[in-house]
Parts: structure tokens; sequence; C-alpha cells
């Protein structure tokens, strides 16, 4: 696509938000369209990145890699063969833009924000740090809990030609494959207000396509690492649910709020503690520091249930269809059903699954 597309594309996208926006939405709405516009007018294609003799030798073999990894992911697990993932741009900051997230003092709810193409969702984001941070405030004072966190990556849901970024292109061939299986996922399928289904079918579908990438192109030593890589996840993400659990069971206990904002400065500092434990058993590995860079919040735990508690569900109708595009099929006629009979069904799934494991035992 042509910078001038791009360009045509994005002033009408804008055109149509702003037309629903209220004049406090339009600067958030001005520097999202003006944010995609820069990222797509920085990328080029990889094959010009890789055909020029002064990239890095290292950023050449991670474009090729990234391009394998996208070929794979079109042949063998049906992901879309669009132009997402074929250009590559070089930015001066470390994340592509930071997620604004808040709620309530004694609630782990999210306050929603709703927009033209993605439905309502539980974060804003910001091309400026200094934005994001700004709004941040706006929300602090109004007494919410806030977290803004940077995001290496998005989908715009082939809206646009998402490009490989800088902000990932260096991480570990599994975990770049991770990324971009799951970014690519929410263009087969993505559901309107409804974030719990939307990422823990991405979720999934970026699991299995690992396990099959790994096989195919891993060695032992990838293999092994990234092995370490999901088993530490699972053990921090495990963490922080024991965590919210507890917070949650505070805050809709018969407490007063001033006995439940002690038991959640208790818990916090039980999280904090706890997680230097886990560190330690894991040789001192500083991977999740970032999660604690900000004093914590409800905010930090609000949307770890997103990308999580639908998941084995997932696994389950992926078990039962046995393969990829049934299983794309199948999720589809989950997302076209009422959202409460489509949680009801996915958690029926989840259950049913559940019993299959223990009687296997």
């Amino acid at each position: 696509m042509t910078p001038s597309r791009i360009a045509n594309h994005i002033a009408l996208a804008a055109a149509a938000a702003l037309m629903l926006a209220s004049c406090s939405s339009l600067n958030y709405y001005k520097q999202a369209a003006q944010g995609q516009l820069t990222l797509l007018a920085d990328a080029r294609p990889i094959e010009t990145w890789l055909a020029d003799q002064n990239t890095d030798a290292k950023l050449r073999l991670r474009l090729a890699t990234a391009r394998q990894i996208r070929t794979f992911a079109v042949q063998e697990l049906g992901l879309p063969d669009n132009s997402s993932y074929k250009n590559y741009a070089a930015l001066a900051r470390p994340y592509i833009l930071w997620n604004v997230v808040a709620t309530p003092e004694l609630s782990l709810r999210p306050l929603q924000w709703c927009f033209p193409v993605a439905g309502c969702v539980s974060y804003r984001g910001y091309y400026s740090r200094e934005d994001a941070q700004e709004y941040a405030a706006t929300l602090r004072a109004e007494g919410n809990d806030v977290q803004v966190g940077g995001v290496p990556a998005y989908s715009t849901l082939g809206w646009f030609s998402d490009p490989l970024v800088s902000t990932f292109i260096h991480y570990p061939d599994a975990e770049l494959a991770r990324l971009l299986f799951h970014e690519l996922s929410h263009q087969v399928l993505y559901v309107q207000d409804d974030s719990q289904f939307n990422e823990s079918f991405a979720s999934t579908v970026e699991e299995a396509g690992v396990e099959r990438w790994l096989k195919g192109f891993g060695n032992e030593a990838m293999r092994e690492n990234y092995l370490k890589f999901s088993e530490r996840k699972k053990q921090f993400v495990a963490l922080l649910l024991e965590c919210r659990k507890a917070l949650d069971k505070v805050y809709k206990s018969g407490l007063s709020q001033a006995d439940k904002r002690a038991e959640k400065a208790r818990l916090f500092q039980k999280l904090k503690d706890d997680y230097q434990l886990l560190k330690a058993s894991w040789g001192g590995f500083a991977g999740y520091d970032r999660f604690f860079a900000e004093p914590l919040s409800n905010a930090h735990l609000a949307s770890i249930a997103t990308y999580n508690d639908f998941v084995p569900a997932f696994r389950a109708l992926l078990a039962r269809e046995k393969t990829l595009p049934r299983f794309y099929d199948a999720a589809r006629k989950l997302g076209k059903l009422d959202k409460k009979e489509r949680h009801k069904r996915l958690k029926q799934l989840a259950e049913s699954s559940a019993v299959v494991a223990v009687s296997h035992q």
C-alpha cells in the first residue's frame, strides 16, 4: 500500500471516528490517527531492508526469521495471507504505544472505552508515554487505580498493513513466532465487546502455533528455552491470579472501606514478596520486573483474566475439532452467539475438559 493510500485509509477511519466522538475525545482520535500513519509511513518492505547493505547483520537475520515464521503462519496455521508483517519499521522508542488501564479503587472491574471499529475495550492506547501519563493522572484524580503499560505490538485487525517493529523484532525465535501468531489470529476472528473471548482465542492459536513451529524449525536449545519461558509465564500468571482472587473476595465482602483498603495494601505487599521468592527460584531472572515499575494497583490485575479465562475452553475446542481450520470455524460460530450464551458455552467446554482430565488420572 502506498503512503498516499495509507493516508487516505487513515483519514477516512479518523473522520468516521471523529463524527462519533465527543469534544473531549477529539485529541485522542487525532493522536491515534497520527501515530498509526507515522508507524506505517516509517515501514519499508523486508526485501528492501535485506537488500540494503547498510542493514545490520543481526537485524538482517531477524527479518529473515520473521519472514519464515510469517510463511509458516499462512501455510501451516491457516492464518491470513495479506500484507501484515511484510514490512519493518525502526522506532526510536521502546514500545509502539502505551495502554492506560483503570479500575475503581475497590474493584477489579476495568473501566471501558468504546471505539467505532474495536468496540468496547478496557484500555486506551497512546503513541506518546507522556500523553498516556497525562491521561492517567486525570483518572487518578477521579479516585481510580491506574496502570500505564508499554505495548510492543498490536493488531489493526486487517484494516492496515501491520509492520514488524523494532520493539519486538529481537525477541528469541519462539517468542517472536508466538507474538506474530497471536496478532495474526485477531484477523481470523474478532468479536466486538468481548476481549476475554478474543484474547483467549488468540492465546490458544499462539500456543498451538508455537508447538507446531518448534517441531518443524526448532532445535533442542530453542525448545528448552521456550519451555523455560512458558513455565515462568505460567507461574507468574498463577501468582497474579491468586492475588486477584483474594482481592476480589475482599472487595465483595462486608468489610468497611477502611478495612478493605488495609487488606488491599497487605495483599499487594504479599504479591511483591511472593514475586521475589519466585524470582529467586528462577535464578534471578528479571523478565517480569517491569510489571512492578509503578506502584501496584487493581489496574495491574484487571486484564490478567482477559488473556487466560477461556484458554482451557478453547484448548478443549481445538482438541475436539482436531484441525485448525475446523477449530476456526467452530470458534466463529461461538462468536456469532449472544455474549451471555457464548460465555456459557465456553464455561461448559472448560468444565467438560476438566472432567476428562480428572478421569484420565
